[in-house]
């Protein structure tokens, strides 16, 4: 497939896997137990939703920054990457996340370490209801990934970075009272990985890739579909379409990312990837 003998793949993949251990890195930290400053909710919430709105910002134009298996799910599910690429994607984040805790782990005194942020049931909540959660808090977070980032929309958008992080920070503010807030399957494999404790963990899988999935479904083919046909559709999964359309599409999407107006042409759109 032309996707492995591009250059701009490699790069996006590597993008992937430095965003999440990025992400990782300082989400977890911000969770440490210190005892000079123990964290607090609105701590957590707001270190998870600025570390993504920054490297939404810096490295959305290289890969589209999902820094989440769930987001890069909703994405192959929306016809918006190949089955290559995502499968591609999730390593990186899941090695970049497992990296980011490992270096976390080893920068952090023993007695601070704990059990490293790792997601958890809290407050007597149950499995049942821990999916529902993780559901609705992944659900808000991709569909608002998508609204924010579509290239179909003339509107002034704002900024998306800023967007999908204060829609991270809002969804830690509800979740850590029910499971420690995952909202991504990296975020919980890290730490479990590192510590060894897995208990419950399949809620952090099922929830996240569950919200991701409807809210792909309905943003892209309810609310606002793409114009694409079954055979295009399948095309984009096969990873046939031809390199041409994706460093066009990625013009586009970098023209969304950086704000720019319709009327301006983006920097780098007469240049080659």
């Amino acid at each position: 497939m032309w996707e492995l003998r591009s250059v701009a793949f490699t790069r996006a993949v590597f993008a992937e896997f430095l965003a999440t251990l990025l992400f990782i890195f300082f989400g977890l930290g911000s969770a440490l137990n210190w005892p000079s400053a123990p964290p607090d909710i609105l701590q957590i919430s707001l270190a998870f939703g600025l570390a993504i709105a920054t490297l939404v910002q810096a490295l959305g134009h290289v890969s589209g920054a999902h820094i989440n298996p769930a987001v890069t799910v909703a994405c192959l599910v929306g016809s918006h990457i190949s089955f290559l690429r995502a499968v591609f994607y999730v390593v990186a984040q899941l090695l970049g996340a497992v990296a980011g805790a490992a270096l976390l782990h080893e920068l952090t005194p023993p007695n601070i370490r704990g059990h490293l942020a790792v997601n958890r049931l809290h407050n007597d909540t149950t499995p049942g209801q821990a999916v529902t959660v993780e559901l609705f808090l992944t659900f808000q977070l991709v569909l608002c990934i998508f609204a924010s980032t579509d290239d179909q929309r003339s509107d002034n958008v704002g900024s998306p970075a800023l967007s999908i992080g204060l829609s991270v920070a809002a969804g830690h503010l509800l979740g850590i009272h029910y499971t420690g807030c995952s909202m991504n399957p990296a975020r919980s494999f890290a730490p479990a990985v590192i510590v060894g404790d897995f208990s419950a963990h399949w809620v952090f899988w099922l929830g996240p890739l569950a919200g991701a999935v409807v809210a792909s479904l309905i943003y892209n083919y309810i609310l606002f579909p793409h114009t694409k046909t079954l055979s295009e559709r399948l095309a984009v999964f096969k990873g046939f379409e031809p390199e041409e359309d994706w460093e066009e599409r990625d013009v586009r999407r970098r023209q969304s990312m950086e704000l720019h107006s319709p009327q301006t042409l983006p920097r780098g759109m007469t240049e080659k990837v």
